[in-house]
C-alpha cells in the first residue's frame, strides 16, 4: 500500500506561481511512476503532468507545457508540481496518483493510488 498526501495548494493571481507536494509513505517510491492530474467543477479529470521511474522521462499536457514543471526527491519520497505563470483556467482540484507501473498513462483509471487533493484556484 501506497498512502499519499498533496500540499501546497491555495489561491494565487495569475501569472502567479504555486509548487505543489506529494508525500508518499508506505513503500519504496522510487519504484513508482506518479503522475498529477486535476478537476475542474463539473469537468471530468485530466492528466497533467507525470514521472516513470523506470526512465525517468516526464511528460506534460500540452495546456501546462512550458509553465509547469514535475520534479521528485525519492529521498523524501516527495513528487513536486512546479506551477508557473498560472491561468484562470488552471484553477481545480488536484491529485497526486502513482502505479508501480514502469510507464506513465494518461488514463485516471491505471493508477492504483490517489491523494486527497489540493485546492488551487487562480484569480484573473
Amino acid at each position: 500500500q501506497v498512502q499519499l498526501v498533496e500540499s501546497g495548494g491555495g489561491l494565487v493571481q495569475a501569472g502567479g506561481s504555486l509548487r505543489l507536494s506529494c508525500a508518499a509513505s508506505g513503500r519504496t517510491f522510487s519504484r513508482y511512476t506518479v503522475a498529477w492530474f486535476r478537476q475542474a467543477p463539473g469537468k471530468e479529470r485530466e492528466f497533467v503532468s507525470a514521472t516513470s521511474w523506470n526512465d525517468g522521462n516526464t511528460y506534460y499536457a500540452d495546456s501546462v507545457k512550458g509553465r509547469f514543471t514535475i520534479s521528485r526527491d525519492n529521498a523524501k519520497n516527495t513528487v513536486y508540481l512546479q506551477m508557473n505563470n498560472l491561468k484562470p483556467e488552471d484553477t481545480a482540484l488536484y491529485y497526486c496518483a502513482a502505479t508501480p507501473r514502469g510507464s506513465f498513462n494518461l488514463k485516471p483509471t491505471e493508477y492504483d493510488y490517489w491523494g486527497q487533493g489540493t485546492e488551487v484556484t487562480v484569480s484573473s
